[in-house]
């Protein structure tokens, strides 16, 4: 299966766009909090969950979505936002907390909407499943072919809601498709010592009308492969999908976590495989597209996003009173 020009480019240059946004992210979010480590100071407070290495299970199969489309993200949010589409400004306002983000800067960055794109998100592991199965019941009830995606971190597909869902899904042959991002490590506990069974994508046999698929080593080239298979079920009313994506993080699990139950030599291991640098590479071998095409695609990333952390930081914080606002008893 060749993978159209255009969307190979989308695809580097999302994944390019949302590395960048997480490596000013880590600045931003150091801002006020050295020397001594402090959660609460800082113009970004709070926890913060990055992705920088887990882009290709994003753009793999946002890459064949549609704004018609839904899609459920976990507190690890930014990369499938992006390659969502989800409004770039206002989510980076959100994050900073000001009143021009998503949820006027009272959610943060674990809980970002944009109706517009329909894209959500929230801390609560595994809680995204049976929302994005809501709207899979939606779009079959109203006769639609749109499809919802949950994106779960690994150690989510232990959780209640996974086997319920995924339960109901096959019995009504939903389109919905559960994204397992496995980057060996929930939390600080390896998968190996929480999860009976190698890989996610074969508890698909555990329910009628629903397929596993597994990529392996982090390759947003076959990720695109079978997302698009599932995708194309999906829209045909065939049932559901588990994919189960073999990926990694760069970063702790949250900023500020010593990652001592990580051995030294795994990151700097995973970075010589880094999976952007394997898709400049591959483009290049192809005869895709010219270096400066690159180039010219690199510079409009960046670009967008330093526009967007500008906005952020120039908006303004919300007004006191505005906290008793958007609430409901």
């Amino acid at each position: 299966m060749s993978i159209p020009k255009e969307k190979l480019l989308w695809m580097y240059e999302t994944m390019v766009k949302s590395r960048y946004y997480e490596e000013m992210l880590v600045e931003a979010y150091a801002d006020g909090k050295k020397p001594v480590f402090n959660i609460g100071a800082g113009p970004v407070p709070g926890e913060m969950h990055l992705s920088n290495g887990q882009e290709p299970a994003a753009v793999g199969i946002c890459a064949h979505l549609t704004k018609d489309d839904t899609v459920a993200s976990p507190h690890r949010p930014h990369h499938h936002a992006i390659a969502k589409g989800v409004n770039l400004n206002r989510m980076t306002a959100e994050i900073f907390g000001k009143e021009t983000g998503l949820g006027k800067g009272k959610g943060g960055h674990m809980h970002l909407f944009d109706p517009e794109v329909k894209f959500s998100c929230g801390g609560i592991v595994a809680a995204g499943i049976p929302q994005a199965a809501g709207a899979a019941l939606a779009a079959k009830q109203k006769g639609e072919d749109w499809v919802a995606v949950a994106f779960i971190g690994e150690g989510a597909a232990n959780a209640g809601a996974f086997h319920e869902t995924l339960n109901m899904a096959a019995l009504w042959k939903l389109p919905l498709i559960v994204v397992v991002e496995n980057n060996s490590w929930g939390i600080s506990v390896p998968k190996t010592a929480s999860t009976a069974i190698a890989s996610n994508d074969k508890r698909a046999a555990g329910y009628d009308n629903t397929v596993g698929y597994h990529v392996k080593d982090n390759d947003p080239l076959e990720m695109y492969r079978v997302s698009q298979q599932a995708v194309e079920r999906a829209r045909r009313g065939e049932g559901p999908s588990i994919i189960e994506i073999e990926t990694y993080r760069f970063l702790g699990h949250f900023q500020g976590d010593p990652e001592l139950y990580r051995e030294k030599e795994e990151v700097p291991s995973l970075r010589e495989r880094d999976p952007i640098d394997r898709l400049r590479s591959h483009i290049f071998s192809k005869g895709i597209a010219s270096e400066n095409d690159i180039n010219l695609l690199e510079n409009k990333a960046k670009s967008e996003v330093d526009s967007a952390f500008q906005f952020a930081r120039e908006s303004e914080y919300p007004r006191p009173e505005a906290a008793l606002e958007d609430v409901f008893c």
